[in-house]
């Protein structure tokens, strides 16, 4: 999401965020999904390790993905994922449909395990992501060079996480996952999707 071009008028009349218009994939994630609350424990899992998949590739790539991702990862449930062996690192090395990282794979792995004692311990990943949650609205970015790659609460949330266990969690990554987990409101000023949620 690097790109510079200015939000401009999309389909139904809307108007959207640049970085979404460069494919169909793009502006349906961008429509229903970037951006909303998500509470749900497994799918907070499943987006961390997305997001720490992607580093180094596009996010396109991972979305184009994602269905392969949720049947090699068995629908990014921690207690299944948690229980992976030696075997399932071999099986999901030979995924054609999946990123092909062997540390990136047993991040998940690990992060499926680390998911389980915040789990045991807080109740909910969710309690734990959303205690990082920003307490004030931010200004809205007006162009996406005003959009931050990292802030002091992705910045606190990483460490924790990485004391926690968790892999692939770094300012970035976190920050991106804040972003479409809604604990963060980056859609441009002039996106239509906004105020969606009155933030």
């Amino acid at each position: 999401m690097t790109t510079n071009k200015p939000t401009v008028r999309a389909t139904a009349n809307k108007k959207r965020c640049g970085w979404c218009l460069s494919d169909p994939i793009y502006i349906q994630y961008h429509d229903t999904e970037w951006g909303r609350p998500v509470k749900d424990d497994a799918k907070l899992y499943e987006k961390l390790c997305l997001e720490g998949f992607q580093a180094g590739l596009s996010w396109l790539t991972i979305l184009r993905k994602r269905e392969e991702f949720r049947v090699a990862f068995k629908g990014f449930d921690p207690n299944v994922v948690a229980r992976f062996k030696a075997k399932d690192v071999v099986r999901l090395m030979n995924n054609e449909g999946i990123v092909r990282n062997r540390l990136k794979i047993e991040a998940a792995i690990a992060n499926a395990n680390a998911t389980l004692k915040v789990q045991d311990e807080l109740g909910s990943l969710s309690k734990l992501i959303w205690s990082f949650a920003p307490t004030k609205p931010k200004k809205a970015p007006r162009t996406l060079a005003d959009v931050p790659t990292t802030s002091p609460e992705s910045s606190a949330l990483s460490k924790e996480l990485l004391r926690r266990g968790f892999k692939f969690v770094g300012p970035t990554t976190v920050y991106a996952s804040m972003q479409s987990l809604g604990l963060v409101n980056d859609h441009l000023a002039t996106c239509a999707f906004r105020n969606l949620f009155g933030k």
